[in-house]
């Protein structure tokens, strides 16, 4: 039997009695039988060779197609197996097993390139993972087939000879001058042709140039190793026909030092000797520096100028450690005399080609103590010795300052010390009580005040604001019927009074209000002694009795003669 074939039959069996007589009795049923898979089948591709193409710029990993050997049997026992077994492309190339599908991925497992190769050939088993040993007699379970993979050519960049360049120039070198070179070259067929270009990111100060058909980078500027002894750059190689295949690559540039620099005192120094100072005495010890690096290290010299070759007063001893001292060469200085000293001193190197400097050393003449320790090296300390020291100088000048400044501020504060104004508060004009510090001259000074107002109170119903003081707030002027006729000043008042206190407008605060009249038809007349008349005659004032208690003081004042004599 044969499942592949046919997988399910179905039997009727019949059952007869009396051993199957005529006239017996029988049954039927229906038998229902199913084939179960055995592995018995190997897997068959349906071709025997198969084609693919790839781009040579495709990552690995990338699939390429799918491959099927079919297995007619089912379950575990169609399970299959992909592996490539031999061709040119094994390295290359790779295939996995599809579990759902039980197909073959092809995929790239290494870059390709088709400037190396174009063709490859893979040939391909498939075999079951869970063959039958029964059936093993049969013949092999698994089948072989060729795959060939095509390789397409894509337009790549430029490639360079190298990972990155690395030059060595001298300092020295001259503008224009070549100082190497960087090759690429087109990896596609076609070899198309390149020109060569400087990044200006990478040469902001435009020192390096190239030529853009062989690649020869030249100097456009001096160069300075002391400034700059690396240069880093980057230079592009780009396709002439397609510009937007191009590559870059780094070249680093060495500038190799040259002696073009002299030493140079490493510090200034401020020397000093003392006046009592011994000859051979080491004042100072001096050393150089030099800007340049030669390969063996630096080593210096040191001597007096060919015009101080002698020197009275000093001299200079090298100590062959690239230091020199100065050393005394007589007993005693004299500030009076000579208060500083100029040494010149050669320092020269011993690189090719030999550099030299002047360096001039100033040493001054000192007081010092019997330790050598300098006290005073002024000139001026010799004509005042008993001076003020610095700190009592600059104390003085602050106590100065000081000073000054009071005197400024006291100044300030005077000028803008303002009379006392005559209101207190601005609150209200009617809550103040003016005060004047001059005496006036009575009923005839109109300064003030309206002298019109005292004599004639039928004026005050006119809107006149008050001269003394300026008003905050305007406030609307009550007009009231005139009551001066024939009104005694006191009945006035009290009418008056009255007003302002029924009046919802008033303030709610006490008002000063000074009424000088001194009413109509007075029987005394005015009581002013500026009208009276200056006589030497006596004056009867009797009649100041009858006016009642009111006058009592004045009428004993001004009494009869007996009054007077009394």
């Amino acid at each position: 039997m044969s499942r592949e074939n046919r997988e399910q039959y179905q039997v009727v069996i019949q059952a007869k009695d009396m051993g199957g007589q005529m006239g017996g009795l029988s049954g039927t049923t229906t038998v229902n039988i199913t084939l179960t898979d055995v592995n018995d089948n190997p897997p068959r591709f349906p071709q025997s060779s198969y084609q693919f193409s790839s781009p040579e710029s495709a990552p690995p990993g990338t699939p390429l197609g799918r491959i099927k050997a079919n297995d007619p049997d089912v379950g575990e026992n169609a399970e299959i197996e992909y592996s490539i077994s031999n061709g040119d492309g094994s390295d290359m190339f790779d295939i996995i097993t599809d579990k759902d599908t039980q197909e073959g991925i092809i995929t790239v497992k290494k870059h390709l390139d088709f400037e190396n190769k174009v063709l490859y050939t893979l040939k391909v088993e498939a075999s079951n993972t869970h063959p039958d040993p029964r059936f093993l007699q049969l013949g092999p379970f698994k089948d072989t087939a060729f795959v060939k993979i095509s390789v397409e050519d894509i337009d790549e960049p430029p490639v360079f000879s190298r990972p990155w360049y690395l030059i060595e120039v001298d300092e020295d070198a001259k503008e224009g001058s070549i100082i190497g070179q960087v090759v690429a070259q087109d990896p596609d067929i076609a070899k198309n042709a390149i020109k060569y270009s400087v990044d200006r990111h990478t040469d902001l100060d435009r020192i390096f140039n190239i030529y853009s058909g062989n690649g020869s980078l030249f100097l456009s500027k001096p160069l300075d190793r002391e400034e700059t002894p690396w240069h880093n750059i980057t230079v592009i190689a780009t396709e002439i026909n397609n510009p937007k295949q191009s590559s870059q690559i780094p070249v680093f540039i060495r500038i190799l030092d040259i002696n073009d620099h002299a030493p140079e005192f490493a510090n200034y120094y401020e020397t000093f000797v003392c006046e009592n100072a011994k000859a051979g005495q080491l004042i100072q010890t001096v050393s150089a520096i030099d800007k340049d690096q030669p390969p063996r290290g630096h080593k210096f010299f040191f001597e007096l100028v060919p015009e101080f070759a002698v020197h009275p007063n000093f001299s200079v001893v090298d100590n062959k450690d690239n230091t020199a001292g100065i050393m005394t060469r007589r007993n005693g200085y004299s500030r009076s005399k000579t208060s500083t000293y100029l040494l010149p001193i050669i320092i020269f190197d011993n690189d090719y080609p030999i550099q030299s400097s002047t360096g001039t050393l100033t040493i001054r003449v000192c007081a010092c103590d019997s330790r050598g320790n300098m006290q005073s090296c002024s000139a001026e300390a010799l004509l005042l010795p008993a001076g003020l020291s610095t700190g009592a100088l600059v104390a003085i000048l602050l106590c100065i300052i000081i000073l000054l400044i009071l005197v400024v501020l006291f100044t300030a504060l005077k000028r803008q010390r303002k009379k006392e104004p005559l209101i207190i508060s601005k609150d209200d004009v009617r809550d103040n009580i003016v005060t004047y510090n001059d005496e006036g001259g009575g009923e005839e000074d109109t300064q003030a005040f309206d002298i019109g107002t005292l004599r004639n109170p039928e004026a005050r119903e006119e809107s006149k604001m008050r001269r003394d003081v300026i008003p905050e707030t305007i406030f609307q002027i009550r007009r009231t019927a005139p009551l001066w006729e024939n009104i005694d000043v006191q009945d006035f008042i009290h009418r008056r009074l009255k007003e302002n206190d029924s009046d919802p407008a008033a303030p709610p605060y006490d008002s000063l209000a000074t009424y000088a009249y001194e009413g109509n038809d007075s029987i005394a007349n005015s009581l002013s002694s500026l009208e009276s008349l200056t006589t030497e005659g006596n004056q009867d004032y009797d009649y100041l009795s009858d006016w009642g208690p009111r006058f009592k003081k004045l009428a004993d004042m001004y009494g009869g003669e007996d009054s007077d004599r009394d």
